[in-house]
């Protein structure tokens, strides 16, 4: 191919991967394409090469901004997860959630535990993985969820607020049990729960366990029809141990506490 053939060509694949929206292939295509001729790459090889390169920036950029629409706390993964320190927390189990397949299934999780024992981290883990998994997922407190409802409420669109959080696949509830709900709260939490019912996932963390959730929700059959959808598709993990916190706070005082 002459020189000026080949500025013609790059002219034109540079157009249509303009048009394309495709700017990785405009990036990489005639370096490709010169790896291609160098190791005698075949032409369907060569166009599996270039393609390959756009979906997986497509992907990268697409994990990226549900991770931020997510709108998590702070970038928590499994891998970071400190096993050694929550021996009740169940490996195989968590490995298997980290798959995601509970997502698509419409199934639940539910972390119970006292305060420092990752309940947080591996909620905001598995919705890093689902993310990561293409799944929408969205984030906030108990008492953050409840303020959210409260406005649509307020504002006469309660039922449109929970119909337009139905498009994210997964949502992560933190922290339930550490603030009471109020009955008009409790209301609003049990209304979050029903709708997700068989129709998306949730995560939800709580410092206590579900014989104390009429504490929270300062009614005990509001706590029991509740806790009835939450669990009858879930998996429900209790984690026991040392607090994080509190165990860094000791290791600055004392080393020999971490051996």
């Amino acid at each position: 191919m002459s020189t000026a053939t080949r500025k013609d060509v790059t002219g034109e694949v540079t157009f249509l991967a303009r048009e394309l929206k495709a700017p990785v292939i405009a990036e990489t295509f005639a370096a490709l394409g010169d790896q291609a001729r160098d190791q005698g790459w075949s032409h369907e090889e060569y166009l599996a090469a270039v393609l390959g390169r756009q979906v997986a920036s497509r992907t990268a950029n697409g994990t990226r901004l549900r991770i931020a629409a997510a709108h998590f706390p702070a970038i928590k993964t499994i891998e970071d997860f400190v096993f050694d320190h929550v021996p009740t927390a169940p490996r195989d189990v968590i490995a298997h959630l980290a798959t995601t397949t509970f997502v698509p299934k419409r199934e639940n999780v539910v972390l119970l535990g006292p305060p420092g024992t990752g309940k947080t981290h591996l909620a905001i883990a598995l919705g890093i993985k689902a993310a990561e998994a293409s799944h929408p997922v969205l984030f906030d407190s108990a008492t953050g969820w409840i303020d959210r409802l409260a406005q649509a409420h307020a504002a006469g669109r309660l039922e449109r607020e929970l119909h337009r959080i139905k498009r994210y696949r997964l949502l992560i509830i933190d922290e339930v049990g550490y603030l009471p709900f109020d009955a008009t709260a409790a209301s609003l939490f049990f209304q979050l729960i029903a709708s997700r019912y068989e129709t998306g996932s949730v995560v939800v963390t709580s410092n206590l366990p579900f014989s104390r959730w009429g504490e929270t929700l300062g009614d005990d059959v509001v706590a029991a029809a509740t806790i009835d959808r939450l669990v009858h598709h879930a998996h429900v993990i209790g984690l026991d141990g040392d607090s994080y916190r509190t165990r860094g706070h000791r290791q600055t005082i004392d080393p020999q506490t971490s051996k």
